[in-house]
C-alpha cells in the first residue's frame, strides 16, 4: 500500500513462515492491511511488508505464493516474498529483511498474530514520540481470549523447566514464580510498564537501531533470541510494555510442540543462560 502524498517514513514488516499455517498467515496479513490504512491516511508513513520463507517445503511455496497473489489482487495487500534455500532460523530469516533496507522503524512480527486496527498507528506513535524509547511491546491476548503476558523478567532454569515440561502444575503449585517471571503483577493493568525482556511475535523498533546491532543473534536456532536482542536493544534505550497497542497471538508455548521443539527450546535456554548469567530459582 503507497500514500498519496511522500511520506515522512517508512516503515517496515518482516513476517517469518516454515511451512507455518496458512490460514493464521492469512489473517495476520488481512489485520496488518488494515492496520496500515490508517499509517498511509493520516500521512505518517508507508509500509513495506517481507514475508519470508525459511526454507519450507516446495508444495507450501506454491500454496504461499497464490495466497500473497490473491491478498494483492483481491485486498490490496502488497507483499514482498523472500524465499530462503535454508532453513536457518528464526532469527537468520529476519536478519535477512534487518540487513538489508530496513525502514525507519521495523516490526518483527509473527504469522499467528492478529493486529488491532489501530496498533500500528499507535505503536508508531508512541515510538516517534519518544526518542528514548528502543523497542516496544504490546498488549496480546491468547487465542483462548484471556490475556498473555509477552513481557518477562529475567528467566530461572527453575521456572523456564517448570514452563517446559509441567506448565499447568507450575501454574497450580508455583504460581508465585510464574506470575513474576511473566509480569502479571505489573503487566495486568492499562500503564505503559518498561520492562526487560518481550516476546518476538511483535517487536517494534528502529530499523537504525537493529542494523547496527547486527540484528538477532543466529546462534539461537529458536527460541530465546528475542531476549537477547531485547536485552541489547534494552543498551540503547528503555523497552516497553504499551498496553494501548494490542493484538490477539494464536501461538503456543514450546511444551505443546513436541520434543523437537523442547529440545530447540532447551538448547537455546543453556546458550542464553551461559550467555546472560545464570539464575536458579
Amino acid at each position: 500500500m503507497e500514500a498519496s502524498s511522500s511520506p515522512t517514513t517508512r516503515i517496515s514488516v518482516s513476517i517469518v513462515v516454515f511451512n507455518s499455517a496458512l490460514e493464521l498467515l492469512q489473517k495476520t496479513l488481512l489485520s496488518l492491511g488494515d492496520a496500515i490504512a490508517p499509517v498511509v491516511a493520516g500521512g505518517i508513513g508507508a509500509v513495506d511488508i517481507t514475508v519470508v520463507d525459511n526454507g519450507s517445503e516446495k508444495g507450501y511455496g506454491c500454496q504461499l505464493r497464490e495466497l500473497l497473489r490473491q491478498l494483492r489482487e483481491e485486498q490490496g495487500i502488497d507483499v514482498e516474498l523472500l524465499s530462503l534455500p535454508l532453513n536457518r532460523g528464526f532469527g537468520a530469516g529476519h536478519n535477512s529483511v534487518i540487513s538489508g533496507n530496513p525502514g525507519d522503524f521495523h516490526l518483527i512480527l509473527n504469522p499467528d498474530v492478529e493486529l488491532a486496527p489501530d496498533a500500528l498507528l499507535r505503536a508508531v506513535r508512541r515510538l516517534r514520540s519518544d526518542e528514548g524509547l528502543a523497542l516496544l511491546s504490546p498488549f496480546a491476548l491468547g487465542r483462548d481470549g484471556r490475556q498473555e503476558f509477552l513481557c518477562k523478567r529475567p528467566p530461572s532454569v527453575f521456572v523456564l523447566c517448570l514452563r517446559a515440561f509441567l506448565p499447568a502444575l507450575g501454574r497450580r503449585f508455583f504460581p508465585t514464580h510464574m506470575s513474576r517471571y511473566e509480569m502479571s503483577d505489573v503487566c495486568g493493568t492499562e500503564s505503559d510498564v518498561k520492562v526487560p525482556l518481550v516476546s518476538g511475535c511483535f517487536m517494534l523498533a528502529r530499523g537504525g537501531d537493529l542494523q547496527s546491532l547486527g540484528g538477532f543473534d543466529e546462534r539461537y536456532f529458536l527460541y530465546f533470541e528475542d531476549f537477547d536482542l531485547s536485552l541489547r536493544l534494552g543498551e540503547l534505550g528503555s523497552v516497553m510494555y504499551v498496553p494501548e497497542v494490542r493484538i490477539v497471538h494464536h501461538g503456543g508455548y514450546a511444551s505443546s510442540k513436541g520434543w523437537r521443539h523442547l529440545g530447540m527450546f532447551m538448547r537455546s535456554g543453556l546458550r542464553y543462560f551461559q550467555q546472560h548469567g545464570w539464575r536458579w530459582i
